[in-house]
């Protein structure tokens, strides 16, 4: 049966890497697109590139600038997005969030044990990327169930990575987090689908990619060079490796898969060395 609803995509981290090669592939299908990002002066620029692009698809785009881990800023958003809802809605249409994209990559790179107290962890490093990598999903799934906003088909998809279970020495905050994030997902899709909501949830575990955020980690080179030579493909993950695969997990006849860490890095994982 033909599903005529109009499809929105709410993206948390939209504006670079994968939930913006995300962002571009949904819209080139037919998606709406509500990206929260968290960006200054300088790369508004580039912001502004995205919205057109998606725009140019003949698809609406919200693009709100906030810190995705802000209680108030997170109701303001859904508020923003509601008025748009009210919108299609009073023009005839059936509008609902398909995909939900947690890819927010904002945490504490230090290790744990320092000579200098405040160059390693702390509670304050730890509470942080707790709460903007893992637990702002629990936050923005609650409201948008309890708002209304998923429907039958609604999609989750949380961005992970291997150091949720292998060690790199300046990522021990962030392992952590990816873990709890891995967690969460497993719950939230148990408890939606006792729900009966036909909302599914999972974990996208990429490979090593080319993003701002690999960039940030005191061990890139040697985090790209190892993922390079591990990779059976002899190339890394890309952000449109990811993008084609959440489109493709939008699809028909993927309701079934649930609660899963999916990979995508052409077999990196599985490749010792």
């Amino acid at each position: 049966m033909t599903d005529d609803r109009e499809r929105w995509a709410l993206i948390l981290g939209a504006s670079s890497g994968m939930g913006e090669a995300t962002a571009r592939t949904l819209a080139a299908a037919g998606f709406n697109i509500c990206g929260i990002h968290l960006d200054f002066r300088a790369g508004l620029a580039h912001v502004a590139e995205i919205t057109a692009a998606i725009e140019a698809e003949g698809v609406q785009a919200i693009y709100i600038n906030m810190n995705a881990a802000d209680d108030e800023k997170r109701a303001s958003a859904l508020a923003t997005l509601r008025e748009r809802f009210d919108a299609s809605r009073a023009a005839g249409r059936d509008p609902f969030v398909k995909v939900v994209m947690h890819s927010l990559a904002f945490g504490s790179l230090v290790p744990f044990l320092t000579e200098d107290p405040k160059a390693g962890a702390d509670r304050k490093k730890m509470e942080m990327t707790q709460d903007v990598m893992a637990n702002s999903l629990v936050y923005w799934v609650q409201d948008l169930w309890r708002g209304g906003f998923l429907g039958r088909g609604s999609r989750i998809f949380a961005m992970t990575s291997e150091g949720s279970s292998r060690v790199v020495p300046s990522y021990g905050v962030v392992s952590s987090a990816k873990a709890a994030l891995e967690s969460h997902t497993r719950q939230l899709a148990m408890e939606l689908a006792r729900l009966g909501t036909g909302v599914t949830a999972n974990t996208i575990r990429a490979g090593v990619t080319l993003t701002p955020a690999l960039m940030k980690i005191p061990e890139k080179d040697a985090i790209i060079e190892a993922a390079t030579r591990r990779n059976p493909t002899g190339r890394m993950t890309t952000p449109q490796d990811v993008a084609g695969t959440i489109l493709a997990l939008c699809g028909d006849g993927t309701e079934f898969i649930n609660g899963e860490v999916i990979g995508v890095d052409g077999g990196e994982f599985i490749t010792g060395s």
